[in-house]
C-alpha cells in the first residue's frame, strides 16, 4: 500500500492506494471513524459489484450500516437525486456524526460529496473510488456537486474527505472504455504539471493500456502525487488550482452538448488538443507536441476531434463554464509543456480557431 498526503490547510486526510480492500476497515479506524452509522452510496452498476463487499468489511466496525443505490450514468447527477439521497438518509435516521461513503466513479464521488456537505449543514464522508477517472482526478481535491440546466457541475460545494481509499483491483471490472477516460485525466496530469510523468506514458504506454498492475500503479500514485499538490496549495480554485481545468473548458462545453453520450475522459482528451492547438498559436508550444499528444491519445483509443458541433455553438457553451468571468472565457494553456497556466486574455477568433482544430 501507498500513501500520500493531502492537506489544504484546513483539513488534513490521507490517500491510501492498495490493489485490495483488505485494510479499508483499518483506514475507517485510524480516522476515527469507529462505532458510528454508516450509509454507503452508489449506483445501480457498482451496487452489484462491490457493496456487499465493502457492506460486510465495515459491519464488524460501525453501528449501523445501509446502502443507498441510484440509477447509474450522469443523467442522475442532478438535484432530484439529492432529493432523494436526503429522504433515504433521513429515514435512516443518519445524524451529524453518521459518515456517507462514496463507492463508486466520479458521479457518485460527486453527488455523495454534495450530499455530504448540505444534509445537516455537512457531516463526515469518505471517497471509494472503482473507476480510473475517479481515482485520478474526481475522488481527490474536495469538489463536490451536479449538473444543472444541462450545465457540468453547476451546483456544488467544496467539501473535502475523511479520506480517500483507492483500490485499483476494481479497474478489472470496467469496459476498457472507461479506463481510457481515466488515462485522459492522468495524461492532462503530465502537460500541466510533470514533464516526467508525462515522459512515463509516453515511454510505457504499451503496459499501462494492458493495466499491467505496476504500471496502473504508478499511474495512480502519479496523478495523485499532482493533484494532492495543487490542491494542498490552492483548495479552492483561486488560483493554482486552475490549471487542472486544462481542456476542460473547451471539453465540459463538447460534454453538455452531446448530452452527455461522450465520456468525461473522451470530452477532456478533445479539450486538451484545442488548449495545446491554442497554447501553440501562441508560440508556446511546438507543432510536433501537439502530433505527439494526438499519437498518444489515440493509441489509448481517446477521441481526437468530433462530428457534429460546430464552432459557434461549442464557443457559446463555453459561456456556461465555471472558469467563465465578467463575460471572459478563460482558458487553461501552457507556457511550456509541464508548466500551464490560465489565459484570460485570449479573442474570440483564437477559441474558435483551436475549436475548429477539434471539429475537422
Amino acid at each position: 500500500m501507498k500513501v500520500l498526503g493531502v492537506d489544504t490547510g484546513t483539513k488534513q486526510y490521507p490517500i491510501y492506494i492498495d490493489d485490495s480492500f483488505s485494510s479499508l476497515a483499518n483506514a475507517f479506524e485510524k480516522a476515527g471513524l469507529k462505532g458510528r452509522k454508516m450509509c454507503i452510496v452508489t449506483d445501480s452498476n457498482v451496487a452489484l459489484l462491490y457493496a456487499d463487499k465493502v457492506k460486510e468489511l465495515l459491519e464488524g466496525i460501525c453501528s449501523h450500516i445501509s446502502v443507498c443505490i441510484f440509477p447509474a450514468g450522469e443523467n442522475s447527477k442532478n438535484l432530484d437525486t439529492i432529493s432523494d439521497f436526503y429522504k433515504f438518509f433521513a429515514e435512516a435516521h443518519l445524524d451529524r456524526r453518521s459518515v456517507l461513503i462514496a463507492l463508486g466513479g466520479g458521479v457518485a464521488g460527486d453527488m455523495c460529496g454534495f450530499g455530504a456537505a448540505t444534509y445537516m449543514r455537512g457531516i463526515p464522508f469518505v471517497q471509494i473510488p472503482t473507476t480510473l477517472l475517479s481515482q485520478v482526478d474526481s475522488s481527490v481535491g474536495g469538489k463536490t456537486g451536479v449538473d444543472f440546466m444541462g450545465n457540468k457541475n453547476m451546483v456544488g460545494a467544496f467539501y473535502q474527505p475523511e479520506f480517500v481509499y483507492i483500490n485499483t483491483d476494481t479497474l478489472n471490472t470496467l469496459p476498457y472504455k472507461e479506463v481510457a477516460a481515466g488515462l485522459a485525466e492522468s495524461v492532462k496530469h503530465g502537460y500541466i504539471q510533470d514533464t516526467d510523468y508525462l515522459k512515463f506514458f509516453m515511454e510505457n504506454k504499451e503496459s499501462i493500456k494492458a493495466l499491467d498492475p505496476e504500471a496502473i500503479a504508478q499511474v495512480v500514485y502519479g496523478s495523485c502525487r499532482i493533484k494532492s499538490y495543487v490542491v494542498s496549495k490552492d483548495e479552492k480554485e483561486s488560483g493554482l488550482r486552475e490549471i487542472l481545468n486544462f481542456g476542460h473548458t473547451f471539453g465540459h462545453a463538447v460534454e453538455t452538448l452531446s448530452d452527455f453520450n461522450m465520456l468525461h475522459g473522451e470530452c477532456v482528451a478533445v479539450g486538451m488538443l484545442a488548449a495545446l492547438y491554442l497554447s501553440m498559436k501562441r508560440g508556446a508550444v511546438a507543432r510536433k507536441d501537439i502530433d505527439e499528444a494526438r499519437e498518444l491519445l489515440e493509441y489509448f483509443e481517446l477521441p481526437v476531434c468530433i462530428e457534429g458541433f460546430d464552432a459557434d455553438s461549442i464557443y457559446a457553451r463555453m459561456f456556461n463554464d465555471k472558469k467563465t468571468k465578467n463575460g471572459v472565457i478563460n482558458i487553461t494553456a501552457l507556457r511550456r509543456i509541464g508548466d500551464a497556466y490560465t489565459e484570460k486574455g485570449c479573442s474570440e477568433k483564437e477559441i474558435k480557431d483551436a475549436i475548429k482544430y477539434i471539429t475537422k
